[in-house]
């Protein structure tokens, strides 16, 4: 059924929030024991958390889209079920590096020759646009160990999407995006600390993937321009990409769990999650509000938007690492 947009604007993101939130409760209160997170020598968390909590987010956001008629392109549901089968194995018993990646450029792939195949793009540029799909996949994935913050990334940055949109009267493309921010409010709820419940691969995988997928989807219809997306989730882009490229300079196995993040220092060097959550919540709305700003302005003013933001991120992290030798040399 399809209604005004307008008013499902209004409505289909208030679903959404109760069904995720139901969801996400019925999981805590009666699955409590199922898909325990056990914490390890790399983890943030000292007791099992539950990480089932993205089966509540997508459970709120898939109905929600099913029951408003939402229109999306095959392609995007067919990564979106291909990524959660293969996150959720992942998440019962363990899937190997080569068969997850192997199913995430499959995603990808399929999603981007189905959206984009009629634009006439060179190959190069669709295959960047393929790794780029997959990579936002896993660094929201990586970004997701600290309470409250790829809830509050997911809340955010979605939410500026569904903004931009509006602003530009695309109630349609407004309205899924504000239903996925509003699944993972009613998830946060949880979430925020102390965690009750953890996304889980199942969550994290194919949420990344939809902040790719649908920041593709609004460059190509002409929505926004291409750097949008970027600087929309550019805390969590900024984090996972430079600890990889450092990681991958030292000789380190990157595919490997750790601790090297820029938000896991926080978290250990005495801010906890809750302040670290907090400092991140403040570089997502600084950083969409931006954006969306910016995407209102000319291009000379776009760009000037991203050198500075590129700027406060290098700052940030030069101060992060001088305060991560201090607390290693003291502790």
């Amino acid at each position: 059924m399809v209604w005004d947009f307008p008013l499902t604007v209004a409505t289909a993101p208030l679903f959404s929030f109760v069904i995720s939130f139901v969801s996400v409760l019925w999981l805590i209160s009666t699955r409590s024991n199922w898909l325990l997170d056990q914490p390890n020598r790399r983890s943030l968390h000292a007791k099992p958390v539950p990480r089932s909590g993205g089966l509540g987010v997508l459970s709120g956001i898939i109905i929600t889209w099913l029951l408003y008629g939402v229109t999306l392109p095959a392609a995007l549901w067919i990564g979106i079920v291909l990524l959660m089968t293969i996150s959720f194995v992942d998440d019962i018993r363990g899937a190997s590096v080569s068969s997850r990646l192997f199913v995430q450029l499959a995603a990808a792939a399929i999603f981007v020759i189905g959206i984009l195949q009629d634009y006439h793009y060179e190959w190069w540029l669709m295959l960047c646009i393929v790794l780029m799909i997959v990579w936002m996949s896993n660094l929201y994935n990586f970004m997701d160990g600290s309470d409250g913050l790829a809830g509050g990334m997911t809340v955010i940055g979605f939410g500026f999407y569904g903004w931009f949109a509006l602003l530009q009267g695309n109630y349609h493309f407004a309205l899924i995006n504000l239903v996925v921010a509003t699944a993972a409010l009613a998830f946060l709820l949880h979430n925020f600390y102390p965690a009750r419940i953890f996304l889980g691969d199942v969550g994290s995988v194919p949420l990344g993937f939809l902040a790719a997928a649908l920041g593709v989807i609004g460059w190509a219809d002409g929505l926004w321009s291409g750097w949008f997306p970027f600087l929309v989730f550019s805390p969590f882009i900024a984090d996972a990409t430079v600890t990889l490229i450092k990681r991958m300079l030292r000789g380190e196995k990157i595919w490997l769990a750790h601790r090297e993040h820029y938000y896991q220092h926080l978290v250990q060097s005495g801010w906890g999650h809750r302040n670290t959550a907090l400092l991140g919540y403040g570089l997502m709305l600084g950083a969409g509000g931006s954006a969306v700003w910016a995407g209102q302005q000319d291009a000379t003013t776009q760009l000037w938007v991203m050198m500075v933001w590129g700027g406060i991120y290098f700052a940030l992290m030069i101060i992060a690492d001088c305060n991560q030798k201090v607390f290693s040399n003291h502790g």
